[in-house]
Formats: C-alpha cells, structure tokens, sequence
C-alpha cells in the first residue's frame, strides 16, 4: 500500500482512570467506549486491509465491511476505529470472538448470520497527507469531512461536556458498551503511547494465561495462573482467577489440553518462564507461583504449566505490590491480543493513602 504513514503502526492508547480527567470545560473530548476489537483500517483504491492493535491482520475474518469501509471512505485513508457486532441485546464481544477461525467458510457463515460493524474515532491520513502530528481538535474535523457514514460503518460520537459524558457512561452499559474514552483536544496521536484516558464500569485486565490447577476434586480446572509482563518482558505471577462452575470446569480443562506441557520434556518445561518454581531462591527476584504458602506450608501448589498463548481478561479489585488483591473473576478470552502486550503499564495505579489520614488522625 502506497500510504503516507510508516506501516506496521501501532494504534494510540488508553490509560485507565476511575474517572474523568480534571480539567476545564473544552480541554478534553469524550467518546463512548465500545466493546470491541480495535482496528486500523488502511484503504489505498480498492484495496483494503484491517490491522489489530498488534499489526495482526484481521481482513479475511471481516470480509463483510470491506465493501461498505470502500463506500465510506476516501480513496487513501488510515482509520483509527472499532469492529463490533451488535445484536438485538446490544454489542456482543463472544460472537466477535468466534470470527477468528481458521476456517473461511465458518467465517463467511458468520458474516452472514452475524454481520460485524465499524465505528471510526480518529483519523490518522487521508490522501497524501499525513495527521498524526496534528491536535485532536484539527483531526476530528478531517475525520467529519472523511467518513461517510453508513449502515456499517460509523462515526463515534462526541462531546466536550462533563454531564454528557457521565449520562453516557452511565446510560450506555445497558447497550453493553465498556465506558467513556476522554482525548485531550491539543494532543497529538502518538501511536503506542497511552495518551488517552479510558473510564470502565470495572476494573479490568488482559493477562497471559501460564497455567492452571486442578479443582480440589480433581474434576477439572480449580483455577488459572495469570502472568503479566514487566518492562524487561520478564512475566509475573500476578494471582488466579478461579471460581467456575463445574461445567465450565472441565470445558477449560478440554478447552486448554493442547496448550499443556509434559513437565519430563526437559526442552520444552524450561522454556517456560515459570520451570524454575520449585527453587526457593528464584522467588527471591520476580513474581512466580509456587512459592511456599504462608498459611498452609503442607499445601500443595505446583501447577500444570501451559505454553503461554493464551490471553484472558479478567476483573479484580485492586493490585497491591504488583499482584492482583484478591482471586480475579474470568471475563473472556481475548483471541486479538497478543501475550507480549499484557504490561504493568495497562492497570490502574490507586493513589496511595496515608495510614493517618484512614485513621482520620491529623
């Protein structure tokens, strides 16, 4: 493709809040934020391509969109946007899931039965001319004038007042949206950067799924060890998500089979990030399960070790030193995401408080 951009590029991020950004009326816009997978789509003429955020291409499970994306858009253009599917009950993320399959006539059923749509929120070149360096309040204008809406494709809306924002934060979960996104109005687009400020209704993660434990009765999966990669791309055991039904037990249990590790395979047991477990002294610099337990020292804890390519998205409370608070719940698998771009960097940082003031002592 012959576009103005240095391609692969990675899309503009979120950094999460549990509200909106301070600030004066007008320095920020806010969008809802949908429940989807993000996408940049990148038309030259009457080619067509869909990128996740991970530079994944994402073209032959959407083949529905490419005619209506050509009706909407210039005849050169990078999209910054969404893919979603929606359904008489609002936005359905597992029906988006099942469209990454290998085969293409499963995913051409589903195009017909389940037709995705894309909702566009920023614009990144249009012609010959490249926009990343311009402010968001010149961008979104040149998105305006580029999308010509239609029935599946759309322009995100959007707005400068607070009270809008909260009504559709609050309004729009029942249409199973995730929250608000807020832009500062005088940033530019740094592709990779988390620049940008997302509210949820929850908190949540996307962690790398390292391995799991049976459930104490030995009928399927007790619980799944989450991972989370550091700056240097070392992975920490960051806690479990646990708590499924008996059913749901033993489908992970079928579901994950082909991902396990034969611990007497020595080549590939110590490719795992976690082989060194039983160790006392690898507990000492980094994050891992296994360590002795404080409560139950005859408790057992190894673990059945997964090669780590699966990515789920699961909800917590808190992290306190660098590991969830509590068990994590299991949202969803994330088949978009990447296990390398599952960072400290995407959860929430909670202001500490001094003991005093909890106490209420001055």
């Amino acid at each position: 493709m012959d576009l103005p951009l240095d391609l692969p590029i990675t899309p503009m991020l979120a950094k999460a809040s549990r509200e909106l950004p301070p600030g004066e009326e007008g320095d920020w816009w806010f969008e809802p934020k949908w429940d989807g997978f993000r996408v940049l789509v990148l038309r030259d003429g009457d080619e067509v391509e869909l990128a996740s955020r991970n530079g994944r291409p994402l073209t032959r499970y959407f083949p529905e969109v490419l005619e209506p994306l050509k009706a909407a858009l210039p005849d050169r253009a990078v999209v910054d946007g969404e893919i979603v599917v929606p359904t008489p009950d609002g936005l359905d993320f597992d029906l988006l899931g099942q469209r990454i399959h290998p085969a293409q006539s499963r995913v051409n059923m589903l195009a017909e039965q389940t037709p995705a749509e894309v909702v566009a929120f920023d614009v990144l070149a249009v012609g010959d001319e490249s926009l990343i360096d311009l402010p968001f309040t010149e961008r979104r204008p040149r998105l305006e004038a580029a999308i010509a809406p239609g029935a599946q494709v759309h322009l995100n809306q959007g707005t400068y007042d607070r009270e809008v924002a909260h009504d559709w934060f609050v309004r729009f979960e029942g249409a199973g949206l995730d929250g608000v996104i807020g832009k500062p109005v005088a940033s530019t687009y740094t592709p990779g950067k988390r620049g940008w400020v997302k509210v949820k209704h929850r908190r949540t993660a996307d962690v790398v799924v390292a391995g799991y434990r049976l459930h104490k009765d030995g009928d399927g999966v007790g619980s799944l060890l989450l991972g989370i990669h550091d700056d240097d791309g070392r992975l920490h055991s960051v806690g479990v998500a646990a708590s499924f039904k008996a059913a749901d037990r033993r489908a992970l249990l079928a579901e994950l089979a082909p991902l396990v590790i034969d611990p007497s395979d020595d080549a590939a047991f110590a490719q795992h990030p976690w082989s060194e477990w039983m160790d006392p002294a690898a507990h000492a610099d980094g994050r891992m399960p296994g360590s002795p337990s404080r409560w139950n020292g005859k408790k057992d804890l190894s673990f059945v070790p997964l090669r780590c390519e699966r990515v789920a998205e699961v909800s917590y409370e808190r992290v306190d030193h660098g590991r969830f608070r509590a068990t994590s719940t299991f949202v969803r698998w994330r088949p978009d995401r990447d296990p390398e771009s599952c960072r400290y960097d995407q959860l929430e940082v909670v202001p500490p408080v001094e003991l005093a003031e909890v106490l209420g002592r001055t």
